[in-house]
């Protein structure tokens, strides 16, 4: 018998719902490109719940322990006397998620001497220290496609809320106000812009194909490059390189996965490349981007917004100066996890493990690493190396933040 360690993020402050704004989800039957959805043998929640937390568990405990397995589910995973650092060290399996990550560091991967899967519920395994688990033999795993689209989805209402200058108009209305000129003095249309993703996989593809109606010019930068027809029919642009894409683009989105090649890509150096006035969001990995050079863009007013829904580390320090810089429009990493997304991947993550037990093998899609290399998935969209550093600061988050007055 195994025993998993799992950490997900705390319950809801007023304990977990006893009844639902709506009462179903749609029901779909494949991805976007035919892809199967998850496919374990069985469910053990109702689609539409809230999965994701401490208590909702994944929905995975009655089937572990059910079958003998030791579950230990956390939220309490930073410093040395974590819940995670203790019972790590004779885990057999770590289930964790990107949007409140416990960093599978070298050190940590040192001390989990039973340890044989490293398990993302989502989308994006970079919390994991990729390197050491090449060189340990540990298998990587992650749920791909979960949660693409409503990454996607997320992106466009970034975008707009961005550039409509929503969010700040939206608080003159809140707090009694109508000040039409206030709200309007940064609000243009999209119509016309030119926008670029860096990345086209399921993401950025997406993307795109969700602002061709608005009438955008169309621009995309990734290493692979998308089949003749697929340009063709989105009519977009595809450059050579970051720095060229983004010199013509008035919107540019982060949508690759963060890996050596990507930590840092945008520094001071490359946003300064970037059109005065132009508008950055990423969804992607906060550690993508210099967060000290993003303050003093906005500041400068080089940038005219940031919207991100991804920092680092994660959660963010109290002191982060994305929490409190100008023209922003930050969310604590929640593009995928909405409620219809948390069905997929507590789904998939049960057909990980049922796998995993079973002997059988797992997909391909979901594999980022196994048998001391890079694999499926990874082998595709990583790099070799270890983009951990630094997660330690993590530990001066305070989970008890103050809730503003409403």
């Amino acid at each position: 018998m195994a025993k998993i360690l799992c950490v997900l993020y705390d319950d809801p402050i007023d304990g977990m719902p006893l009844r639902y704004a709506r009462d179903d989800i749609p029901k779909l039957r494949e991805y976007p490109d035919g892809t199967p959805l998850p496919t374990p043998k069985a469910i053990d929640f109702t689609p539409g719940q809230l999965l994701g937390c401490v208590s909702g568990a994944l929905g995975l405990r009655d089937y572990l322990e059910d079958n003998g397995h030791t579950f230990i589910v956390t939220s309490d995973k930073d410093g040395p006397d974590s819940v995670f650092e203790r019972e790590l060290v004779d885990a057999d399996v770590v289930i964790s998620q990107p949007f409140w990550p416990a960093y599978l560091t070298a050190e940590r991967i040192a001390k989990a001497k039973n340890l044989k899967l490293a398990l993302t519920a989502g989308i994006g395994s970079d919390h994991v220290d990729l390197q050491a688990a090449i060189d340990r033999g540990i298998t990587v795993a992650e749920v791909t496609y979960c949660n693409s689209i409503s990454v996607a989805e997320h992106v466009v209402m970034m975008i707009l809320s961005l550039v409509r200058n929503y969010l700040p108009s939206h608080d003159w209305a809140r707090n009694g106000g109508w000040n039409i000129a206030d709200c309007v003095e940064r609000s243009y249309d999209v119509e016309g812009m030119h926008v670029g993703t860096v990345a086209a996989g399921r993401i950025g593809h997406a993307v795109l194909r969700r602002l061709k109606p608005f009438d955008m010019h169309l621009h995309y930068f990734d290493r692979h490059r998308l089949p003749d027809q697929d340009e063709l029919d989105l009519g977009v642009t595809w450059h050579d390189s970051v720095v060229e894409m983004i010199s013509v683009c008035d919107v540019v989105t982060i949508n690759c996965p963060l890996h050596p090649e990507t930590d840092n890509l945008f520094d001071a150096a490359m946003i300064a490349k970037m059109k005065r006035g132009a508008y950055l969001v990423n969804t992607a990995r906060g550690k993508i981007v210099n967060r000290e050079a993003v303050a003093a863009a906005l500041a400068s007013g080089h940038l005219a917004g940031y919207a991100g829904d991804v920092w680092f580390p994660q959660p963010a320090p109290r002191d982060h100066p994305w929490r409190t810089m100008p023209h922003e429009g930050m969310t604590p990493h929640i593009s995928g996890s909405s409620l219809s997304a948390q069905a997929r991947y507590a789904a998939g993550t049960r057909e990980i493990l049922e796998c995993f037990f079973e002997g059988r093998p797992i997909r391909d899609e979901y594999l980022i690493v196994q048998g001391g290399a890079l694999a499926g998935t990874g082998a595709h969209s990583y790099s070799e190396g270890d983009a951990t550093k630094g997660s330690e600061e993590a530990e001066k988050f305070k989970p008890k933040l103050e809730i503003p007055a409403q």
